[in-house]
Formats: C-alpha cells, sequence, structure tokens
C-alpha cells in the first residue's frame, strides 16, 4: 500500500496534463450539495406556491361558508322589510363578525347599498369592487378577489331572498389579502426551516458518500485512472504473451489481442468472450483450483488452440479475499529454437555420459581379465564390443542421411544400453529421404518423445525383458516410423493423446504426445497406437513426403 500511494504521489508530480485544483472529494460533494439545493429550491417553491393556494382556496371557503350562514339568517330577511334595515342588521352582523375574525361582513341590497359595514360612517353608500353582478342578477353563490374599500380582499357572495324565492339582497364576507400572506409566511417559514434542516442532512450524507468513494477508488482522482486506464490498456495490448483474466465465478472479464490471436488466429469482439466461462476456452487451465485454493502455476505447458503454449497463473486478492485471477501464456514455439538447442547438447550429454560410464564398466572389465591372466578373452570382449558400436554406428552412417536424426538414435543408443536395454533397429529400417522445416522439427520430436516413453517404460521390466525395436522406412509416399518396447503397454488407455492424460506418476506429464500428435498433424502426419509384438505399445509415425501447406 505504501508502494502504491508513492507511486500515485510520483504520477501527480509526474502527469503535466492532470489539473487537482478542485480533488474529486470536493468535486461530488459540491455537485450532490448543489444538486440537493436545486431540488429542494425548485420543491420549496412548488410546497410555498402549494401552501399559498391552498390556504386562499381554504379562507375563500371558509368566507362563502359565513356568508351563506348570514344570507340565510331568518332576521336579516325580515330586516328587509323594515323602513331602516341597517340598524337592526348591523346588530346581528356584528357579533358574527367577530366569532369568524372576518376583515368584513357587509349586507347590502338588491342595488348594492350597504346595510352593514365594518365601519358605521360608511353604511348607506353603495358597495365598492364590482364583483356584485353575479350574485344580484343571476343569484350564484361565489369566492372572488378584488380591491374593496378596506383594501383587496377574498370575499365571498351570497345572494338573499325573500319568501318568494327573489333576490333582495347580497352578504359579502371578506378576509384581507395581507392578512392571507401573512399566515401563508408564517406556514411557510417551518416549511423553509425543514427544508433548510434536509438540505444540511444532505450535505453530510454527499460528504460522506465522497469519502467513501473516494476510499473504493484508492484515493486516486479521474484524471489519474483514466490516465492509468489507458496505460493497462496500452501495456495489455502491447505485451508479446497473452492475458486472460477472470472474476471469482471463473468468467472472463479480459482478454488481450495475443490471447485472441493464440485462440482464435485473429482478433474478435468483446462480447464473444466477455462474459464467458473460461473452461469453454481453456478447459484444462486448472483455472478453478486458482480460485479455489489459491494455488499458483507457473510455466505449465499445454496446448491453446493450435499451438503450445506455457502458461501462467496466480490469483486476485482484494482485502484476503480471491476475487478472480490472471492467466498469462506464451507460445512455446518463441523459445523452440534455444529449446532444440538445449534438447541436442542434453541429448549429446547424455550419450557421453553413458558413453563415459559404460567405458569404464568395459575397462573394469578388460583389467579384470587381465588380472586373471584371461588374456585371450579380454582380446575377444574388446573385439566384440567394438564390433557391436561399429555395426551400429555404421548401419546409421549408411541408412540415415540426416546427421540430426542419426545423433538422437546414437545418444538413445548409448543411453539405453548404459540401463540395460537391448535397443536394436531392424535391418531393412532406412531414411535417406531429405527432410527440412517444420517436418524434420515433427520428426524429432516424435521420435525423441516416444524413445524416451519406451526406455521409461522398459525400464521397470525385469533385466532379461528390456527391449526396445526400431524400424523405420522412406519408401513410397510416407515416411514410416514404428517404436515397439517389451514394457507394460497401454491397452484400454484411450485419452492417451489427450492434454494432462498420463499413465505416469509425477507432475507436468500427459504433454510429449499430445505435442507430438499435434505438429505431425500440423504437417499432414499422424500417430498411432497399436499392440507390439514385443508385448508393450507400438507407436507408429506416419510423416507424407510432399508438402501440404506448411512453412518451411
Amino acid at each position: 500500500m505504501e508502494n502504491f500511494e508513492s507511486n500515485r504521489n510520483k504520477r501527480q508530480l509526474t502527469c503535466p496534463n492532470v489539473s487537482f485544483q478542485f480533488s474529486l472529494k470536493l468535486k461530488m460533494i459540491l455537485l450532490f450539495s448543489l444538486l440537493i439545493i436545486g431540488i429542494f429550491i425548485i420543491f420549496g417553491l412548488f410546497l410555498r406556491s402549494f401552501i399559498s393556494a391552498t390556504m386562499e382556496d381554504q379562507i375563500g371557503k371558509r368566507a362563502l361558508g359565513v356568508a351563506k350562514s348570514v344570507a340565510n339568517t331568518p332576521e336579516i330577511r325580515e330586516a328587509f322589510e323594515l323602513e331602516n334595515p341597517a340598524r337592526v342588521i348591523q346588530q346581528i352582523v356584528q357579533p358574527i363578525q367577530e366569532a369568524t375574525d372576518a376583515e368584513f361582513i357587509v349586507v347590502g341590497n338588491e342595488e348594492g347599498i350597504r346595510y352593514s359595514h365594518p365601519d358605521p360612517d360608511r353604511l348607506g353608500e353603495k358597495m365598492v369592487g364590482g364583483d356584485n353582478d353575479r350574485a344580484l342578477n343571476k343569484g350564484e353563490s361565489y369566492i372572488s378577489k378584488s380591491t374593496g374599500s378596506l383594501g383587496r380582499s377574498i370575499r365571498g357572495k351570497v345572494p338573499i331572498y325573500d319568501n318568494h324565492n327573489n333576490v333582495i339582497g347580497l352578504v359579502s364576507v371578506g378576509f384581507l389579502n395581507n392578512d392571507v400572506q401573512s399566515i401563508i409566511q408564517n406556514q411557510s417559514k417551518s416549511l423553509w426551516f425543514t427544508l433548510l434542516g434536509i438540505v444540511l442532512l444532505g450535505i453530510v450524507g454527499a460528504i460522506f458518500i465522497s469519502h467513501y468513494i473516494k476510499r473504493l477508488l484508492s484515493n486516486m482522482e479521474p484524471e489519474e485512472i483514466n490516465h492509468l486506464l489507458l496505460q493497462k490498456e496500452a501495456i495489455l495490448q502491447s505485451t508479446h504473451e497473452g492475458i486472460i483474466a477472470v472474476d471469482h465465478n471463473g468468467l472472463i472479464t479480459m482478454m488481450n489481442t495475443a490471447a485472441q490471436k493464440t485462440l482464435f488466429d485473429k482478433q474478435i469482439q468483446n462480447a464473444a468472450y466477455m462474459g464467458k466461462p473460461v473452461k469453454d476456452l481453456l478447459p484444462h487451465s486448472n483455472i478453478y483450483d486458482v480460485l479455489t485454493y489459491g494455488e499458483r502455476h507457473y510455466d505449465k505447458e499445454m496446448i491453446l488452440g493450435n499451438d503450445v503454449v506455457l502458461v501462467n497463473r496466480t490469483p486476485i486478492y482484494h482485502e484476503r479475499a480471491i476475487t478472480g485471477a490472471v492467466s498469462t501464456f506464451r507460445s512455446k514455439t518463441e523459445v523452440e529454437h534455444v529449446t532444440k538447442e538445449l534438447l541436442q547438447i542434453k541429448q549429446y550429454a547424455n550419450a557421453q555420459r553413458a558413453q563415459t560410464h559404460e567405458f569404464s564398466n568395459k575397462l573394469y572389465i578388460i583389467l579384470g581379465l587381465l588380472q586373471l591372466n584371461q588374456i585371450q578373452e579380454a582380446i575377444d570382449f574388446i573385439k566384440k564390443e567394438n564390433n557391436i558400436q561399429q555395426e551400429w554406428s555404421r548401419f546409421l552412417l549408411e541408412n540415415v542421411s540426416d546427421p540430426t536424426i542419426h545423433g538422437l538414435l546414437q545418444g538413445k543408443f548409448n543411453q539405453a544400453n548404459e540401463l540395460g536395454i537391448t535397443m536394436f533397429i531392424q535391418p531393412a529400417s532406412q531414411l535417406t529421404y531429405p527432410l527440412t522445416g517444420s517436418k524434420k522439427d515433427a520428426l524429432l520430436t516424435g521420435l525423441g518423445n516416444l524413445l524416451e516413453n519406451a526406455i521409461e517404460a522398459v525400464n521397470v521390466q525385469n533385466r532379461s525383458q528390456r527391449e526396445i525395436s526400431i524400424f523405420f522406412t522412406d519408401i513410397g509416399e510416407d515416411i514410416v516410423i514404428e517404436i515397439d518396447d517389451s514394457g507394460p503397454g497401454m491397452k484400454g488407455e484411450g485419452n492417451i493423446f489427450e492434454q494432462g492424460y498420463s499413465t505416469k506418476i509425477g507432475l507436468h506429464r500427459g504433454t510429449g504426445l499430445v505435442l507430438t500428435r499435434l505438429q505431425l498433424r500440423k504437417v499432414g502426419g499422424e500417430i498411432m497406437l497399436e499392440d507390439g509384438e514385443l508385448g508393450g505399445a507400438c507407436f507408429i509415425i506416419i510423416i507424407p513426403k510432399e508438402a501440404e501447406n506448411e512453412n518451411e
């Protein structure tokens, strides 16, 4: 973690395009706060408008209700028949006005002359406001807003009927608009205080959310994340090794171009592999062992697509939990030339070691015969061994034209001789057809693997039963090689050419035969298994002489 923070600080100093005038945390707090404030301003204005409309509607209905009560009062109707209605109606209306907190209750006749008013001096005057026609002419009850002698007010207008259902006057009950607005402002204060508290709570929440998101991003800024993303993508795509990443469920989350070309021989769309199970693409990758047990695998040889690759696998940890795995692989053909050279050196070294060991044993035999004064037996022994070596070498020189194949057979013969294994070549064998390029590589790979397998197979047998027979011929259109051994055989082993399958105990097994078949098939050849005449396994390699779409 310290290294990560140190590298992040270095990136901040060395990345000229990154501006940190405002950090991501501060930006998120400001943006969240502005969003919350904006939402609550709009919401507050809406509520204030709603409260204002509601209060005006309620007060209008209240004024209309009071006006209806006054208009339906029998004493009011009877007072209209008196010579001085104002004297009676004023006394009736004044207590009602005080009880209902109305700003005014005005009763007027059909001509709009006041019979009651909060100001007695205005009795007998005509009602003002210009909103009485609907009540006097049409007999409607309604709410209106108008400016009267006391100012702008919300009014309830109700007509007064006589016993014959004729309009004889009207009642106007009003509440001043200033009083209504005062009530609305008092109600709005509590609303704005509540909204302010919610805004403050939202800002505090924004601070905590910003802190949490910043911590999830390893305290990195968006510019840094973008820079690292571009850098990672460039590294992944420019890396010559194939890289595949999976999540904890084994679903593919990333695959670079090198991996796509290895698996599909071309670059493909992300949708073709993103979210797909890795076992569909890498059935023998053992990636689930990495996800389950956290195992790391290094330089595991396996077949991918049409190539032999070396695979590395490692788990991805987050807070001590496995969240995925990464598998990298590179084509073995990249190091094939070096591998071949090392293989040849190893073969020559084994041959030299075997010859040295065998020569040392024979010298002790000769020394023992001389010490026993068995001079003739010593001479016969020397002639016999010399004849065997000369016959083997002469046969290879006469019947095998390629020095590399010659050297391989010579080395395996000496290795077998050291282990007490009888290795012989059928007299009718010959291999003089010149092979080059991939066909020669396929033959060397197949011949070396099969001879090594045969030596291991017969080495567990009794010394008297250790035999390996070799036959090869280039007569006809194909080169045919047979390796027959006296080992336990492979009856019923139908999976010997599958990746990872092996009848031997130990790690890193089950690759040789798969590799052999893969290289042979690349040049149009094949490998087969039959029952051998020596009681063990008999492998047959067939390579066509004519080229079939191969790169020499």
